[in-house]
């Protein structure tokens, strides 16, 4: 889901120094794109597990990396409402060595309870706290001095809030991030737009989420516009390393600003890459899974053995 309201906005900051003066993107890691020999002894594997969130059991899929011993591992957040779920990435990711942990937030695609924005916010702090359990850490093998959150629009946002507010997280990696906050504020100060946000946001929900609609969620995305907001994270969330992919045609008015910000922090340690392609990267899944991987595996060369 991506939110657009301002086309000349949009245009000037996709002219802006910042996206021209955007670092080329690296080679493509093998892991994107060849299968690795198959490791007997401890194969990659998959395993459904459920997360208790406030009394409801969330969908879950823990994606395990081969071998032994424990390894890094990535909480992966989908958007509003889930549509592109980059599984793929997830895939690279598993291939480089990564245990990936994906989920459906309370009230979406078969997970009980009703949907909202608060209650998934909720949702990613029990998804973190699933993973520093003491019987996960034994049973999946987690190397708890190396987990990343990662999220993409919606999930991005949650990811870079609860980096910004806890310090068990080595890195953050924000695809295309929605900044909730400046989506109400916008809203706010141009109240005829209302109606096409609403239209825009709801328009791919089909089925998947539960108790809900785009005018209900308009209206808690207006109610928080105030404590949603991004840019109030950036002090907190600079002193971890953060990986930012832009989409051109998809959420980079937003995404520029939080940038630059962040790039700002005395001492950020910031990649950001904008890639020419829309909101869900479909056209550019392979370049968006070598930007990740290739970000993941230098963090984990830097990090403490």
């Amino acid at each position: 889901m991506q939110i657009r309201f301002d086309a000349a906005l949009l245009a000037a900051v996709l002219a802006a120094p910042a996206f021209a003066a955007a670092p080329p993107t690296p080679p493509i890691p093998r892991a994107v794109v060849a299968d690795p020999p198959r490791y007997a002894a401890h194969p990659a594997r998959n395993r459904q597990v459920l997360i208790l969130s406030h009394g409801e059991g969330m969908n879950a899929l823990f994606m395990l990396a081969a071998g032994a011993g424990p390894k890094p591992t990535m909480l992966l957040l989908h958007g509003l409402p889930g549509n592109e779920q980059n599984l793929d990435l997830a895939q690279a990711a598993r291939r480089a060595g990564w245990n990936v942990l994906t989920l459906h937030y309370r009230g979406s695609w078969g997970s009980p309870g009703r949907f909202t924005l608060a209650g998934a916010g909720e949702d990613v702090d029990a998804a973190m706290a699933f993973l520093r359990q003491p019987g996960t850490v034994a049973q999946y093998g987690i190397d708890t001095r190396r987990v990343v959150i990662a999220g993409h629009s919606m999930g991005a946002f949650f990811a870079a809030r609860y980096a910004a507010a806890h310090d068990d997280v080595a890195g953050v990696v924000l695809i295309d991030p929605w900044n909730v906050g400046a989506s109400g504020k916008q809203v706010a100060a141009h109240p005829e737009t209302r109606q096409d946000a609403i239209a825009a946001m709801g328009d791919d929900f089909g089925n998947s989420l539960a108790g809900t609609d785009a005018a209900r969620l308009m209206t808690e995305v207006e109610r928080h516009a105030n404590d949603w907001e991004l840019a109030d994270a950036v002090p907190a969330l600079a002193r971890k390393p953060v990986l930012i992919v832009a989409a051109e045609y998809g959420n980079a008015a937003q995404v520029a600003p939080l940038t630059a910000a962040l790039k700002a922090q005395r001492g950020a340690r910031v990649r950001a890459v904008t890639l020419p392609s829309d909101h869900a990267f479909a056209d550019r899944r392979i370049g968006l899974a070598g930007v990740a991987v290739d970000w993941l595996d230098r963090l984990r060369a830097a990090s403490p053995k």
